[in-house]
């Protein structure tokens, strides 16, 4: 089936482009034609605001009323992507957090029925601990905390298609560990770490790639000790996720982040819970009751957990919080985070050969549609 979409601006991933209109073909783009070019006949669809490349947020721990924790299935995975597809986001990694083993082994076969499912959307699976630091454990449970051993290695190398994201605390964990994560495909970030600058650079040398929530469960950047914030800012070569929803971090504090390490490689994420696309107002997080007000998530002694964020809000905060210019915004939600998947070549622009993922947003940057593969 072709069609062509027409009528918005259009947000290509470099440039705003005007007059142009996307032509989709069983799920791809095939041109980005101006609209006085387009053939006679071709089903055209009218639009109407800024035609986007849809967002991609590779830390999601829920949605419509589902945890990934609790609901280790295909039907779970399949209502979390649901929920986040009418905020514009087009892929995601569903977020397992720390937890036993065997909940950790059936979080993965999930997911590899959900990939060989094709649920749209589903584009792997991020797994944030138990290979963290109980020292800055947030709301993650330290009683399943510890180091990886080779049966763990196994079961996040298991999954043949799909990208597998692992945050782990370099620190807590060897740099064997770590190689062979590396060397079998795994995208390795750190996070929930108390690591020194030295070992954080150790273990990029060794395969990390990226830094999960920059500032959050890590020690501040220090004159004489710059840590794990420090690594991030210093490495050009690593992606950061940043939660933007003026709770988790300090607006000045992003703005001087973006400031030292450009806008390339740093990625927006949501870190959302079960109550996204929802209206509750609280969910139970192993065993401990999470409530839901003025915009965060916590505990009832304050401790954040995890965020209530959606990424059309994370890219509205970036514009409005944090004065960046749109195309930066838009950028830090689709192509960044498609480049830390190694799917730039096929998400995070519109362009001849991607793939017809896509968001409509309207002048306040709300979405009015979102496309996966065309659909």
């Amino acid at each position: 089936m072709t069609f062509a979409l027409t009528g918005a601006r259009i947000f290509d991933g470099d440039h705003m482009l005007e007059g142009r209109a996307v032509v989709v073909e069983n799920g791809r783009i095939v041109a980005v034609p101006f609209e006085k070019d387009l053939p006679a006949g071709i089903d055209l669809r009218e639009t109407k605001g800024l035609l986007a490349p849809g967002f991609i947020d590779v830390q999601v721990n829920g949605g419509g009323g589902v945890l990934f924790n609790d609901e280790r299935n295909v039907e779970g995975l399949r209502r979390i992507a649901t929920a986040h597809r009418s905020f514009g986001t087009v892929g995601l990694l569903p977020t397992f957090i720390t937890d036993t083993r065997e909940k950790m082994a059936e979080a993965v076969a999930a997911m590899r029925q959900a990939l060989s499912a094709r649920i749209p959307g589903i584009l792997g699976i991020h797994v944030e601990g138990p290979f963290i630091n109980p020292e800055r454990k947030g709301v993650h449970n330290p009683a399943y905390m510890r180091p990886m051993e080779d049966e763990d290695v196994a079961i996040l190398t298991s999954l043949s298609e799909g990208r597998t994201l692992v945050t782990l605390a370099p620190e807590k964990n060897s740099l064997e560990a770590v190689t062979r994560l590396a060397n079998a495909g795994v995208l390795i970030c750190a996070g929930h770490t108390a690591g020194r600058y030295d070992e954080i650079m150790e273990a990029f040398r060794h395969g990390l790639r990226g830094f999960t929530h920059l500032f959050n469960a890590m020690p501040p950047l220090a004159g004489r000790d710059p840590g794990p914030v420090g690594a991030a800012l210093d490495s050009r070569d690593t992606w950061c996720g940043l939660i933007v929803d003026g709770h988790h971090v300090d607006d000045a504090s992003l703005r001087v982040a973006i400031a030292a390490k450009g806008t390339d490689r740093m990625m927006l994420v949501t870190d959302a819970m079960s109550v996204t696309g929802t209206d509750l107002d609280s969910f139970d997080l192993h065993g401990r009751t999470i409530y839901r007000r003025d915009g965060k998530l916590t505990t009832a002694d304050g401790t954040l957990a995890g965020s209530d964020l959606d990424m059309a809000s994370a890219v509205r905060n970036a514009v409005h919080r944090l004065g960046l210019p749109l195309r930066d915004a838009l950028r830090m939600a689709s192509l960044a985070p498609s480049a830390f998947l190694r799917l730039d070549r096929e998400l995070g622009r519109i362009a001849p050969g991607y793939r017809a993922s896509l968001v409509l947003l309207d002048d306040a940057l709300e979405v009015q549609q979102t496309w996966i593969d065309g659909e």
